[in-house]
């Protein structure tokens, strides 16, 4: 009786300890699985994470206004941004090249191995030429490791281009204010000069040199404030007060103001604008328009001549201005620099005729101003034509 009871203990006991080791192993193997499933877990957020910052990070450089060029360490390309791409006219196999391969801008290449060399900044002015050539000026610097060592160089492209073309706008304007003012002042210098060493007790000299001095100094009042209009103009503070302008009206009344002139060169008016046309614009700034325009067709017309002021429409929302005279006209190579500040097809002749050089730039700027463009066309020998646009002003 004994012995059967104690095998059958036994037996009952190793069974709870397998059951026991069987259930560990379950737990363990439960728990194995777990670990792996979390730990899939985690490295699919790390992936989805370094994914999305690789795409974050790349939305940020093709975004920027700047070209980005990221190099490795041994000065091979890792990142070229959206904006570089488009100056340079890359390809998309830029990984892994050099700068020389893919830019193929020497001085480039030589900034960059001095940044890395030197451990420096490097800075130079780069010249891309193609459909829209740019002024770049290009930065290159080492970046390092949390170690501190050198992992690599950042060069940046800042598009400089406007901002040398406002210098040489601003330099050329500087250079003929200079040049319109020197000859005025040279003049009635002279002519004090010449008063204050006796030319002042001969009536007839005094009164020609006194006529040359009041002549020079209107010619100065002009230039100063066309100069004033047209920098007004060009900094967008000037206010216009816009109103529905009856064109025909208008046109009559500044053909009367020039009659005087027209009739001493036997110029013949023509007014061809349409009855009940009417446009959205600054009554003041509209006058401005078309006395400068009159002012040159009677300067630079023919004597004996016509002069057309006339008008169209031009679609439902704009109104195609224009002044026509039977003059020499301009010359091919003119016609699209007319409307330049200070630009003038013959200076001899603009001088002679008391002329800024300004007139017609104000017409540019303050057409646009408007919302409209100016533009001019011309045969050599068979007049010229000056065009303008304004809003149409409502029923």
């Amino acid at each position: 009786m004994f012995w059967p009871i104690l095998t059958f203990l036994a037996l009952a006991g190793g069974l709870g300890i397998a059951w026991i080791a069987w259930c560990q192993a379950r737990r363990s193997q439960w728990e194995l699985t777990r670990l792996r499933a979390e730990l899939s877990d985690l490295r699919s957020d790390r992936e989805q994470a370094d994914h999305e910052g690789r795409a974050q990070q790349k939305a940020l450089l093709d975004g920027m206004a700047e070209g980005i060029l990221v190099l490795d360490a041994q000065q091979r390309v890792r990142l070229v941004n959206r904006v570089l791409r488009e100056w340079f006219e890359l390809g998309p196999d830029t990984q892994g090249k050099t700068p020389m391969e893919i830019l193929r801008r020497h001085e480039l290449g030589d900034m960059i191995s001095n940044a890395a060399s030197q451990g420096a900044a490097q800075e130079i002015e780069l010249e891309i030429q193609g459909a829209a050539p740019r002024v770049l000026q290009v930065n290159a610097c080492v970046y390092c490791g949390a170690q501190g060592d050198r992992q690599g160089t950042v060069v940046v492209f800042h598009d400089v281009t406007r901002l040398k073309r406002l210098e040489n706008l601003r330099q050329e304007f500087v250079a003929n204010v200079s040049h319109e003012l020197r000859t005025p002042l040279s003049l009635i210098a002279g002519c004090v000069e010449t008063l204050i060493h006796g030319a002042q007790q001969d009536p007839v000299a005094a009164d020609r040199f006194l006529r040359m001095i009041q002549k020079h100094t209107e010619r100065l009042t002009f230039l100063i404030e066309d100069i004033l209009t047209l920098s007004q103009l060009e900094s967008g503070r000037t206010l216009f007060h816009h109103q529905a302008i009856e064109l025909r009206g208008a046109a009559d009344r500044l053909l009367e103001d020039f009659r005087l002139r027209s009739d001493a060169r036997l110029i013949e008016f023509q007014n061809a604008v349409p009855a009940g046309l009417r446009a959205r614009a600054d009554a003041q700034r509209f006058s401005q328009v078309l006395i400068n325009l009159l002012d040159n067709a009677i300067k630079y017309g023919r004597p004996d001549g016509r002069i057309e002021v006339g008008a169209r429409r031009a679609g439902p929302q704009w109104i195609e201005l224009w002044v026509k005279d039977n003059g020499p006209g301009i010359p091919v190579h003119a016609v699209e620099r007319i409307f330049e500040r200070f630009y003038r097809v013959d200076r001899s002749r603009s001088r002679e005729q008391d002329g800024t050089g300004l007139g017609l730039s104000i017409v540019k700027h303050i057409v646009q101003a408007h919302g409209g463009k100016a533009w001019a066309a011309s045969e050599p020998g068979r007049g010229a034509t000056f065009f303008f646009t304004l809003p149409a002003a409502e029923p």
